[in-house]
């Protein structure tokens, strides 16, 4: 007997900031619908969970979503769609509970699924396409936070990285239009939210595929020229960019712009050019190197993150030192530290040189703590210097939180007049929760006063 809550829907999103604008679309189609959006935690008649298969236990993490809406509402219809919905159907399908598995084409159009859904003990029912036929681009943009959005203008990847299962679950490369990023961004503007965040799977490969077809019509110094100009976005942050196509315009544009920011993440993966060369990227450390000069001579104060993946099939002790050593010398602010784990279906699984589980996790430690080191440093050098800072909403122990431009988290006592506001502070004093404590700038106080 289907229970009485009815029109209501909960979601959850695991995985990258991609996935979160696209819950954002999904949502806001179901609320169109009629449906009310309550938390994950609440009886739902619908729960949705977007999934990752980038995570290494994406199996796992699926089934507890899954037991945590089941627990909500035992009768709720449990949506599974993403990336781990695209590479493994079968196996999701028949997790206890799960009622409807969507893949990378038809998540787009849930609501034509959930008319008829009954929920079953039975295996769920899939809906997934072949890969290759996820040849068009679904815009989508997260509004969920009142102080930045999620905007996705890129999607699917025609790189052939022999350790990435991410082409085979979201397809070729293609591109949203710049007219409707441009227009995604002023509906972003109009409702207040003041920092928009730029999102795909490999984003400096914009305008490819964005009239269907293979050509590059725009590029990604295209897109960020027209971004530049809307009104009312304070901040554009570009969330990752591969070195091989961050060029020296596109970093010559962000200095001199009026809302791109300082900060940059840039994915390395390693700091030998041998491990590099086996995980077929499209660059060496020289490259690496020089485009994380050309930042630093332009935006001294910049932030930028990286990204490695530590463990990786035949990384011997030498060449995990050469990444350690390459990244200690480097300019950078902080790391994203990935342990490898082999995926099916994607070259390096079967290659020889396996690392110890138990060293690859040596491996991974060491780098967090460098990239602790470095985010330290960055932040210390930045102390004494004024900063403007977006205020959030978050309120933890009687104190705001933010980020500066280069993406120093910063805090101050709670002021409710200050939430998605921009004030310009002088940071003071690094903390142990890894923020910084900030005053007012003399500027600042004197209108105050």
């Amino acid at each position: 007997m289907r229970s009485m809550i009815t029109k209501t829907a909960a979601y959850h999103t695991l995985g990258c900031k991609l996935n979160f604008a696209e819950t954002s679309t999904i949502a806001r189609q179901l609320t169109a619908a009629g449906y009310t959006r309550v938390d994950f935690d609440q009886a739902a008649q619908v729960y949705v969970i977007n999934t990752c298969s980038v995570t290494e236990n994406a199996d796992r993490e699926c089934k507890l979503h899954v037991k945590r809406a089941m627990k909500a509402n035992p009768e709720g219809l449990v949506v599974v769609v993403g990336c781990y919905a695209q590479l493994k159907p079968g196996e999701i399908s028949r997790i206890d509970g799960v009622d409807l598995v969507l893949g990378a084409r038809e998540k787009f159009n849930i609501l034509s699924y959930l008319d008829d859904l009954q929920k079953t003990a039975q295996e769920g029912i899939v809906h997934s396409c072949e890969i290759e036929e996820a040849d068009f681009f679904i815009g989508s943009y997260s509004i969920g936070d009142r102080t930045r959005a999620f905007l996705k203008v890129q999607d699917g990847c025609d790189y052939k990285c022999t350790y990435c299962t991410i082409p085979l679950a979201r397809g070729i490369s293609r591109s949203d239009t710049i007219e409707n990023v441009v227009r995604n961004a002023e509906e972003i503007s109009r409702r207040g939210i003041k920092e928009i965040v730029l999102t795909g799977v490999n984003i400096g490969d914009y305008g490819k595929g964005e009239f269907g077809n293979k050509k590059h019509e725009h590029t990604f110094l295209d897109l960020i020229s027209e971004l530049d100009c809307v009104d009312g976005i304070e901040r554009i942050r570009i969330s990752s960019i591969e070195p091989n196509l961050l060029k020296d315009e596109s970093i010559a544009l962000v200095a001199a712009s009026r809302s791109f920011v300082p900060h940059f993440h840039i994915p390395l993966q390693s700091g030998s050019d041998d491990v590099l060369k086996k995980m077929k990227r499209r660059y060496l450390t020289g490259l690496y190197e020089d485009r994380i000069n050309s930042i630093r001579s332009l935006m001294p104060d910049a932030a930028i993150g990286v990204d490695v993946i530590v463990g990786f099939p035949g990384e011997t002790e030498a060449h995990f030192m050469e990444t350690y050593q390459f990244i200690n010398r480097l300019p950078v602010s902080y790391l994203h530290v990935f342990t490898y784990s082999e995926r099916e279906n994607t070259e390096a699984a079967s290659m020889e040189g396996a690392v110890p589980v138990q060293e690859r996790k040596r491996r991974n430690k060491m780098l967090r703590i460098l990239s602790e080191k470095k985010k330290m440093a960055f932040y210390e050098s930045q102390l004494g210097k004024s900063f403007p800072v977006l205020w959030e909403h978050e309120e933890k122990d009687g104190m705001m939180f933010g980020f500066t431009e280069n993406y120093i988290r910063v805090k101050k006592p709670f002021d409710k007049n200050s939430v998605n506001q921009t004030e310009t502070v002088k940071l003071f004093r690094t903390e142990q929760d890894g923020t910084v404590t900030v005053i007012p700038t003399f500027e600042n106080f004197l209108v105050s006063v």
